[in-house]
């Protein structure tokens, strides 16, 4: 993760930021920026900006795809317990997937196991892809 650089003529809507970071994967980046309201609460603000280049050659254009998602503090646990969980069932099933049928099942125990592992919920990379 980067810290976030202010940019010469960067937007006005820019100033409200109050901290920010990205991370960079492969064609896609993702800012996270904390933001504060007129009435000075923060919330969180998520950009996904993915590059899209068309046309080959002298004619090749660049541009970029952006979409963005608003995350208030009162939906902060919500969120984080349903992104979690979303993360789990995709491990799960992916090694569900890899193993035989018999061998991983998604019962109480087993996720009592990982718990008491330590497995970690966010080792891997998860593309969240949100259209508005």
């Amino acid at each position: 993760m980067e810290d976030f650089k202010k940019k010469n003529g960067a937007d006005t809507s820019d100033k409200d930021i109050v901290y920010s970071q990205s991370v960079k994967a492969g064609k896609r980046i993702y800012y996270l920026d904390v933001k504060k309201n007129r009435k000075d609460e923060m919330f969180l603000a998520i950009t996904e900006s993915k590059k899209i280049v068309t046309g080959e050659g002298d004619s090749q254009q660049v541009n970029f795809e952006k979409h963005k998602i608003f995350l208030y503090q009162e939906d902060f646990d919500k969120f984080l317990n349903s992104l979690n969980e979303s993360i789990r069932f995709i491990r799960q099933t992916q090694e569900n997937d890899s193993s035989t049928p018999n061998d991983k099942q998604d019962t109480p125990e087993n996720e009592t196991k990982q718990k008491e592992e330590g497995t970690p919920l966010l080792d891997q990379t998860i593309n969240i892809d949100i259209d508005f």
